[in-house]
């Protein structure tokens, strides 16, 4: 849902800023292409800023186009039409006579007239920050054999291809203009092999537009700091322009920090050649982002792919081909590339989908250091060619010439790897195995990277990567990273559209409440906007609002209606009133992702004005998904459980384990847990159904009136949890949740105020052992209990009862000498299942006055609970809690249980949730003091 937009200017860019792939209608290629020309000289400041005198303006000034940008802009700009080929060095400046000038390309503007293996090639400079744009899809950049670009932007003014809706701040869309095309000298597997010269036609652009021949290290210019964007247009079927064409362009042409948006056709391509390319961004392209063929043997590293947010029209990140008809013609298409970042979308239709790497056609390939990631609905991730009884392709993976090293598939979707077969459906290669088969790659399902691509400071990324340069040679720079991005310096911001940079103007101040949303009195002079009923539409939360939650807010409706709430990261949301409270409901989805420096809030009204705090002071956050529970009918029937402390029709359940219900990425959820009634009361954050393609990392609940968290069934995952100050149980579970938790830090309140377990865990009271039974695994937790002690209840902390399991490793558990017991199992089919083996514990320390509390088997017999935990791995006992804690970090020396190779869990070299070394809870927490 757009904003509404307060702004000094009317900016070209506004549709796009909203959203980084926010292109969206049909391809409308029948713009009126202005031809109109005023003085065909212009003689003013030509220098880049404004200070030379007499220099003469390529091109002829377009009165009516001048006029128009001007007018759409809100300020002086020149429009140039550059309509002839350039046969002479030419200089295109940003910025002349006081004022910027634009440039229309108009239809196929050519650098130089295609002759071969020329010495002095005409030159076509372009300074930072100049604008480019087509008028229609046949308008396009042609650089020649015998031209050459020099377009060197910079990181504050990147010079802009870009379309003329964008420049007049129209509806963007992708294909409303060409593209660039650059042609070199460099070798093709489609060159003649007779001797003769090699001149091959390029697809997309007119005849005499030829590539091709016998210099690897041709030199067609420079590319920095550029970004291309909405182009891409088809001329006719299997004949379309990409963003950037690379045909035969060698090695000693330089690219580096170069962006491809909406494109309509591929991102970047490459015929043969060997061009290098580094800090490559390709985003929202609609077909494949990177394409290579017929014996392109180049290098890239850096590389950012990310398919549409918005689930937009996507292809594969990479296709890749050597020679359709001759598989191992040579040259053989063979790149290196390493640190590359692969983000696919939900995008799916009969005809093409989001994928991640299909290597076919006999393309060989050395690959490092690259994740590849997507969501549920993605296609699969990674896959080679098959063939009617064998495959180039396979044949390269098995004798070496395809590699992938210290690379992670990570996608959502259970098919991160599609097997190469045969016509008649036999495995030519089985294609996990030859991944995994390299100690180096990975499967994961916890990578902790946002949304952007950029991994946390504890992502089991950062420090898994090779230094490829000790392989490939000096062009890679050194890294210790896989993906993109060394979670510190992203390369991305100020120049690339979507991070900052990539405009056509300075960006315009987004103002007001968004559509969707009320404005109210302003709190602390921010503007505040009221949510309330219930969102059937997509809504962005900005940063530079505050919002006021107003009773029950629901996204979407119960699997109909269906809407995505998205809160960018810093902004803070807040009840007024224990009745204000979010819900996202069955197949809507919430994506609050905030930083570490700047957490998404949700917060109680007097928290945001500086009254006095406390809890149950607003409602809080409860989702609903689609996974199973116990609860569920065993007829067949569809479930719908009523979720408590909800108002009616809050529902939840299903048979889909790996449903989806977004982001809590950076949440801290403070004063919340409003009673409605007895027993029927809001947690912090409460799951129900909530299914394991949901992304739960680094959440706190701080000072809730009842629990902090509370799984009722379901399959979520969640990393990273801080749990301070709840009242009632940190960490609760019930009715078959089979999710797995990894660094759960649980602190009862320092001034020993209001508590109870820091884990309450349940299977079904009335019926123990029904299936599907509550199981879930948790690693890495510390629980710090207090001395609060009332007839009702006090400080403790695990309980596991009503017939749960669990597997429990890496736990530390202490707290003051008033805390109640430590560690106990209801008697029954709770202790029995530990007497099995079903329910475990290992690699864990207790030191606490009460360690254990005993209890008996079903039948009576007397359980020796302190016995149990000592017959298990690694298990013991300290006499207090400096003995294993330094504050919230474990310096107990327990040896951690390994995880080594799990997809979920790391292998956490400390038990307990944090150590001094590794503290994940600064800058975004609170109560930890």
């Amino acid at each position: 849902m757009q904003n509404k937009i307060t702004q000094l200017f009317k900016f070209s860019f506004i549709a796009a800023s909203l959203s980084l792939a926010g292109c969206g209608g049909d391809i409308n290629l029948e713009s009126n292409v202005d031809n109109s020309v005023g003085d065909t000289i212009i003689n003013n400041g030509g220098n880049g800023d404004g200070g030379s005198e007499n220099v003469e303006l390529p091109g002829v000034g377009s009165s009516t186009l001048t006029a128009d940008v001007t007018s759409a802009l809100g300020f002086d700009v020149q429009v140039q039409i550059l309509r002839e080929a350039i046969l002479e060095d030419t200089t295109l400046v940003g910025f002349a006579n006081g004022k910027p000038v634009f440039y229309a390309i108009s239809e196929d503007l050519q650098v130089g007239t295609g002759a071969a293996n020329v010495e002095n090639k005409v030159e076509l400079t372009i300074e930072p920050g100049a604008v480019l744009f087509g008028q229609s899809g046949n308008d396009y950049l042609l650089v020649h054999r015998d031209g050459k670009i020099n377009a060197q932007g910079t990181a504050s003014q990147p010079i802009i291809f870009t379309s003329l809706q964008d420049v007049k701040g129209e509806e963007t869309t992708a294909g409303q203009w060409g593209g660039i095309v650059i042609l070199g000298n460099a070798p093709s597997n489609k060159c003649p092999t007779d001797g003769s010269d090699c001149a091959l036609q390029v697809e997309g652009v007119a005849e005499g537009g030829v590539f091709g021949g016998e210099n690897w290290e041709d030199d067609s210019g420079i590319l920095k700091y550029v970004v291309v964007k909405y182009a891409g247009y088809e001329i006719a079927p299997d004949n379309e322009l990409n963003g950037i064409t690379f045909a035969g362009v060698g090695s000693e042409t330089e690219v580096d920090y170069i962006q491809v948006h909406a494109n309509a056709d591929d991102g970047v391509e490459f015929f043969g050649g060997a061009v290098n390319v580094k800090h490559l961004v390709l985003t929202g392209n609609k077909d494949d982002s990177i394409d290579w063929d017929n014996g392109y043997r180049g290098m890239m590293q850096h590389v950012y792919v990310a398919h549409a947010a918005n689930s937009g029209e996507a292809n594969r990140a990479i296709e890749a081909d050597n020679d359709g008809s001759t598989p191992d013609k040579e040259p053989q298409s063979n790149p290196a590339i390493a640190n590359m970042t692969i983000i696919g979308n939900n995008f799916d239709t009969a005809d093409k989908d989001s994928e991640g790497i299909y290597l076919r056609e006999g393309t060989a390939a050395r690959i490092y250091n690259t994740v590849v990631t997507g969501p549920s609905e993605m296609g699969e991730c990674l896959e080679f060619e098959g063939g009617d009884v064998s495959s180039v392709t396979v044949d390269n993976a098995n004798s070496g010439k395809i590699i992938m090293q210290n690379s992670v598939m990570a996608c959502a979707n259970g098919e991160n790897f599609k097997d190469s077969k045969a016509a008649d459906g036999s495995v030519l290669l089985d294609l996990e195995s030859w991944f995994l088969a390299e100690t180096s790659n990975s499967v994961s399902t916890s990578i902790l990277v946002s949304s952007d691509g950029t991994p946390d400071s504890n992502s089991p990324l950062l420090g898994a990567g090779q230094d490829v340069s000790n392989t490939e040679g000096a062009f890679f720079d050194t890294t210790d990273y896989i993906g993109a991005f060394d979670g510190s310096d992203d390369w991305r911001e100020g120049w690339a559209f979507g991070f900052g940079g990539g405009e056509v103007t300075a960006a315009a101040e987004i103002e007001g409440c968004p559509e969707g949303t009320s404005a109210i009195s302003p709190v602390n002079g921010m503007t505040t906007c009221q949510i309330s009923g219930r969102i059937t539409a997509d809504l962005t939360l900005t940063s530079n609002n505050m919002y006021a939650l107003s009773g029950a807010v629901f996204v979407g409706g119960d699997n109909q209606d269906s809407a995505k709430l998205k809160i960018e990261a810093g902004t803070t949301i807040f009840g007024r009133s224990g009745n204000d409270y979010l819900v996202v409901s069955r197949g809507s989805q919430i994506e609050a992702e905030g930083t570490s420096s700047a957490p998404v809030v949700f917060t109680s009204s007097e928290d945001v004005t500086g009254g006095v705090t406390g809890s149950g002071q607003w409602g809080g956050i409860v989702l609903l998904g689609n996974a199973p529970s116990n609860k569920c009918p065993t007829d067949g029937s569809a479930c719908a459980l009523q979720v408590e402390g909800v108002q009616e029709g809050a529902v939840f359940g299903g048979t889909a384990e790996d449903d989806n219900s977004g982001i809590l990425r950076y949440v801290v959820v403070k004063h919340a847990g409003y009673e409605i009634a007895p027993d029927n009361e809001l947690n912090g954050i409460t799951f129900g159904g909530v299914g394991n393609r949901t992304k739960v990392e680094y959440i706190q609940v701080h000072e809730n009136a009842d629990d902090g968290i509370e799984f009722f069934g379901g399959t979520v995952n969640a990393k990273y949890v801080v749990l301070t100050s709840n009242k009632d149980d940190s960490v609760d579970w019930d009715n078959g949740f089979r999710g797995n938790l990894q660094y759960v830090l649980v602190k009862h309140d320092a001034n020993n105020g209001e508590a109870n377990r820091a884990i309450e865990a349940d299977n079904d009271g009335s019926t123990p052992g029904k299936q599907p039974q509550s199981n879930p695994t948790i690693a890495n937790m510390t629980i710090i209990g207090n001395d609060f002690d009332t007839a009702d209840k006090d400080s403790e902390g695990i309980y596991l009862r009503e017939g749960t399991r669990a597997q429990l490793h890496n736990f530390v558990v202490t707290g003051s000498a008033g805390m109640g017991e430590c560690f106990e199992l209801e008697a029954g089919l709770t202790v029995d299942q530990a007497l099995t083996g079903d329910t475990v514990i290992t690699n864990s320390v207790f030191a606490c006055s009460e360690n254990f509390k005993g209890t008996e088997e079903s039948d009576g017999t007397a359980f020796d609970l302190s016995a149990w935990v000592f017959g298990q791995m690694d298990n013991s006992t300290e006499g207090s809690s400096s003995d294993v804690l330094d504050g919230i970090f474990t310096i107990d020396m327990t040896m951690p249980k390994s995880f080594a190779g799990d997809a979920f869990f790391d292998d956490a070299d400390h038990i307990g949730a944090v150590s001094a070394d590794n503290d994940w809870t600064a800058g975004w927490t609170v109560g930890l003091e």
